[in-house]
Formats: C-alpha cells, sequence, structure tokens
C-alpha cells in the first residue's frame, strides 16, 4: 500500500476531446448554414424562372393548345385524341 503508483493525468486527453467535439460540431453548423442559403437561393431561381415562364405564357396554369388547362389535362386531350385516330 505504500507504494501505490498515483492514476495516470489524462486532463489534456479530456481537453482535446472536447475540442475535437467542438470544432467538429461548429464544422456542422457551418455546413447547415451554407445549405440552408444554397437553397434559399434555388427557390429564388425557381420563382424566377416560373414567373418568366408565366409571363411568356408556357408555365402552368397558361392555355395550352388544346384548351385551358395544366399540362397534365391537355396530355390527357392529346392522348385521347391520338388513340381516336388510331381506331
Amino acid at each position: 500500500m505504500l507504494f501505490q503508483e498515483a492514476p495516470p493525468d489524462t486532463t489534456s486527453y479530456m481537453i482535446l476531446g472536447y475540442a475535437v467535439f467542438f470544432v467538429i460540431s461548429a464544422i456542422y453548423v457551418l455546413s447547415l448554414i451554407v445549405r440552408r442559403r444554397n437553397l434559399e437561393q434555388d427557390l429564388k431561381t425557381l420563382e424566377s424562372i416560373e414567373a418568366d415562364s408565366r409571363a411568356d405564357g408556357t408555365g402552368p396554369g397558361a392555355p395550352s393548345d388544346v384548351g385551358e388547362g395544366s399540362g397534365h389535362q391537355a396530355a390527357q386531350v392529346r392522348y385521347r385524341q391520338k388513340t381516336a385516330r388510331k381506331s
């Protein structure tokens, strides 16, 4: 009992572990911020493209060459016309 060794001092490893954890966490938070900024920029781009296509009359909700309605409805009308010609 007189010659027992003291436990090793691992305080520096603990501090290093916390530092690594906080650095990785900060990088993750920064990547989330950048991703959100890029998504907002993409959303603005898509909104401007949609506004341009509506102004041109080619976007969703614009009158089609087959009749009023969305592109899906116009495609259905074209399909019915095509199948009616075949029979």
